[in-house]
Parts: C-alpha cells; structure tokens; sequence
C-alpha cells in the first residue's frame, strides 16, 4: 500500500474554514505526516474550499483542473469544504484526477478516507447532510500562538434567498457548553489571549437545545470568568438574534469585546423581504439605536450585497444611505452573484456587472471616507491593544478591541501582552503608535486591565 509521508493544504474562505484546516492539520501530524508548503512535491494535496462566492468557485476550480494538466509527481489529491457539498459527485465528473470528496459534516472520517483511498485506489466520496458534534477540536494545529478560533455552533437555519450555507453546512447544531469551556481553558493554559467564538449564527447558540439551559449569552458569561481569558469576540450574527441579553453582555463582561458583526446586506424593505432577511429596515435600525444606547462605543460591522435581483437605483441609495447613517466601522461589501442551488439562483440576474460594480465603488469609497474620520478622531487617543505578531520592518503588530490593526516599536517580548498605545498617525487602514512609558512590560502570563475608548 502507498505510503503518505507529506501534505500541502490550502484555505479557501471563512474563518470556518480556517478551523476546518487547523482540525485537518491535526489529524494529519497525529497520522505521522509532515505538513509542507510546497504543493509540487507533497504525497498529499488538500484543498478546503468556498463556495459563497463564485470568484471562490472558480479560483478553486482553475487550481484543479490545472493540477490535472500537470505533468509532476501524482499526489493524493482531496477536495474538502463547501464546494466539495455544494458539487459533490459531479466533481468527479468535472475533475477525474481527484481522489476524494470531504463534506464539511465529515471532518472526523478523514483518517478512514485517506485509508480507503490508499488500499483500493478508488475515489472516496463522504457528505452527509447533517452534522453530528463528534469532533476532536483539541486536535486542531493552530499556528498563531496569541488568537484561537473556537466553534460553538455549526449550520444556519435562517435560508436567505441567496445563500448555499444552510444547504453546504446542514441545519444548526450546537455544541455542548461543557466542551467549549474546556477547550478555552485548555487554550488559556496553553498562553492564549483571545478567542474567536465562530458558527454560521452564533447568536441561535442553544436554541437546538433547550435542554441545556444555555444560550449565546449564557455560554458568554460562563467563559468570561476563565482566568486568563483577556479578549472574547465572535463571529458571524444575524440581527433577529442580537437579544437585549446579549446587548447586556457586551457591556457587562470584561473579556467581551465591544465589535458586533450586524449584517444588514441591503437597506430596501423589498429587497430584504426578497432575500428572505426576515426583518426591516425600522427593526433592523430599532436594534441598532438599542444597542448604541446601552454600549455608546460600540462599534458595528456589516456585511452588505449590492446588485441583487431587481434592486433599483433607488433601492441601492436607501442601502448607501444607512451605510452612511449607521457609520459601520468593518464592512465586508459585495455584488451580488448567483449560486446554484439557492432560491434566488431561478431568479433571472438582471442587473448588468458594470451597474453593480459602479454601486459597489459607491459604497467602498463611502466606507473608505468613514473609516478615515474614524482614524483621524483616534489621534492623540491611548488606547488598549493586544500584540500580536512582529511585521517585516520588526515593528510590533497589534490590535484594539474594536478590531483596528496598530503598529509600534516595541521588543518581540511583548507579543502576547495586553499594552497601552499612543496613537499619532496612520498609514492607510493602520494606526501608527508609540508605547507609553508608564507601561508595565508584560510576560504572556500576565495581563493589564484598561478602560475608555474601545478602538
């Protein structure tokens, strides 16, 4: 039987993903093979893929079907991930050189795949519709030694119009409060500072269990009292979840970061009805105001599509209009494309590209103005941030609260630490700081509890 000895692994995606890797990384060293970064040489190539974007698809689907041009070393080739759900078999179709298909519901048969694969030889496909929370997550291989992804939920039950997540990541199924505590803590030992809480939604946390008497933020609150534990974010929401319980979180738990991830994909009632958003636009702003007014620094993240089937003009400058209403400190802004399998797919995409990306312009630029007022008032400003890594000119890399990037001279030592900046300028998207005397240096063991503006 062929042996493995090396594998090359590629991201494709969400923060999700990036997990789903860390997970397969893991099982991967635990199985005795060495990860490499060259593609052209390892035993073994696996591709964790997208399919939210057709840009993704397609950047997925060139690299395959150029690897199956390629004259080189053959490789166990294994495509994971969305579009491995999305396709499944018909990737095979596609992609004849492929030897296996791994569903994102089936991380835990990586071992067993790999295994058939290398005694008969033949394809292997695994995707099951519905996840079972079987998974080994303290086996994930995290590279970064300061932030930690950790997944509390997995699927969507919401089933926008245009989304392929409920249909590539099953119905929601949370995951036992006991295991997600353990694993922070295990993290925190381990010299972690901060975590990422991921699902689809975490804000439906423990509706799929009411047995365990637990929701978003009552799992908050449970990991706010680990020691140690220096900054709690999480990623993404939709807003009919964001509860007033919630709201009470973020401003009560010191850990809790004050950034909301508040997707509002379009400012028009009738688009919104259309992508199945299940709120208005006067909700969705009655929400806002409610949380602004218990946490006034909190600062609001988006995502928005614009060019979605039928939106007019009018419709995009209601949507531009709350952008520039709402003042969104993160925004991830898009066109809209159709992916097949979604409800919004039959509908015909009758909004030329070049109207599309003309709006899209629009609302960059807007952000882009924005963000800069944002970093201009900070000057002058001391504030809180965790370093995180060293960059290429050997300046310390870090972050505020509020998930602004900071750079400032500094030691290596510091990486890791809690530290007060002086903000002085900015170069594009970064702030640029000093260190302040009057800081303590810290070891990764120790932290420095500040207050005031959240950055």
């Amino acid at each position: 039987m062929r042996t493995l000895k090396t594998f090359f692994i590629r991201t494709y995606g969400c923060q999700m993903n990036e997990l789903d890797t860390e997970i397969m990384v893991g099982q991967l060293e635990n199985r005795g093979l060495t990860r490499i970064d060259d593609e052209n040489t390892a035993d073994l190539l696996i591709f964790n893929t997208c399919s939210i974007r057709d840009l993704a698809e397609r950047k997925v689907m060139g690299k395959l079907g150029q690897l199956g041009r390629s004259k080189t070393k053959r490789a166990i080739i294994g495509v994971t991930g969305c579009m491995a759900m999305a396709k499944k078999e018909s990737l095979f179709r596609k992609l004849p050189h492929i030897d296996f298909i791994l569903g994102t519901n089936n991380l835990t048969d990586l071992n067993q795949v790999l295994d058939e694969v290398l005694d008969s030889g033949k394809q292997t496909l695994r995707t099951d519709d519905q996840f079972e929370e079987n998974l080994n997550y303290l086996v994930a291989k995290r590279d970064d030694p300061v932030k930690a992804y950790v997944s509390i939920i997995r699927g969507c039950d919401k089933y926008c119009t245009y989304c392929v997540v409920p249909y590539t990541r099953g119905q929601e199924v949370s995951r036992p409060p006991e295991s997600i505590e353990e694993e922070c803590r295990i993290l925190v030992q381990k010299g972690y500072k901060e975590i990422t809480l991921l699902g689809q939604n975490v804000n439906s946390y423990g509706k799929d269990r009411p047995e365990w008497n637990c929701l978003f933020h009552d799992l908050l609150y449970r990991l706010d009292k680990i020691p140690g534990l220096e900054r709690v974010r999480f990623m993404t929401s939709h807003p009919t979840d964001i509860t007033l319980d919630l709201m009470h979180a973020i401003r009560d738990l010191p850990s809790l970061c004050e950034f909301v991830h508040f997707p509002i994909q379009a400012g028009s009632d009738r688009i919104l009805k259309k992508m199945h958003r299940i709120y208005t636009k006067e909700q969705y702003l009655e929400k806002v105001a409610l949380l602004r007014s218990i946490v006034p620094d909190v600062c609001l993240g988006t995502d928005i599509i614009v060019g979605f089937p039928t939106e007019t003009e009018e419709e995009f400058q209601e949507t531009y209009d709350i952008f520039k209403q709402i003042r969104y400190s993160v925004a991830f802004l898009f066109t809209y494309s159709p992916r097949k399998g979604t409800p919004a797919f039959r509908w015909k995409d009758d909004i030329p590209l070049a109207v599309k990306e003309e709006r899209l312009q629009r609302l960059l630029n807007l952000h882009q103005e924005i963000c800069s007022e944002e970093r201009q008032l900070m000057l002058g400003k001391e504030i809180e941030v965790l370093v995180e890594s060293l960059n290429k000119e050997q300046q310390l890399k870090a972050r505020t609260r509020c998930w602004k990037n900071v750079i400032f001279e500094g030691k290596k030592e510091l990486i890791g630490t809690i530290q007060t900046v002086k903000l002085h300028s900015y170069s594009h998207q970064t702030l640029i700081g000093s260190l302040e005397p009057k800081n303590t240096v810290l070891t990764p063991n120790q932290s420095l509890s500040l207050t005031g503006c959240c950055g």
